[in-house]
C-alpha cells in the first residue's frame, strides 16, 4: 500500500500541470509579440524622497534577431504547449 503511494505521488509529480487553451494562447501572443520587433519601456518621474529618476528597458528576442514569422512563432508555441493546433488566431498589436 506505502509503495502504491509513493508511486502515484510520483506519477504525480512528472505529469505536468495543465494550462488552459486560453491561457496557452496568452502566453504565445506574448512570444509571438516579441518576434515583431524590439519591446522597451521608459519610467519617468519624480518624488519627495529621491527627487527625479528614469529608466529604460529594452528587450529583443531570439525570434526577432532569427527573422522568424511571429505568426509561426505563435503556432509553434501553441504545438509546443499542447500538441494541439491554436484554437484562435493570435491578436498581434
Amino acid at each position: 500500500m506505502y509503495r502504491a503511494a509513493l508511486l502515484l505521488l510520483a506519477l504525480a509529480a512528472c505529469t505536468p500541470a495543465l494550462v488552459s487553451p486560453e491561457r496557452v494562447a496568452e502566453i504565445c501572443e506574448d512570444k509571438a509579440r516579441a518576434a515583431q520587433g524590439p519591446t522597451g519601456r521608459v519610467s519617468v518621474g519624480t518624488n519627495s524622497r529621491t527627487g527625479e529618476f528614469g529608466s529604460l528597458e529594452i528587450g529583443v528576442s531570439s525570434d526577432f534577431i532569427a527573422g522568424r514569422d511571429p505568426i509561426e512563432v505563435y503556432a509553434q508555441c501553441v504545438f509546443d504547449r499542447t500538441g494541439a493546433a491554436p484554437i484562435r488566431p493570435p491578436l498581434l498589436r
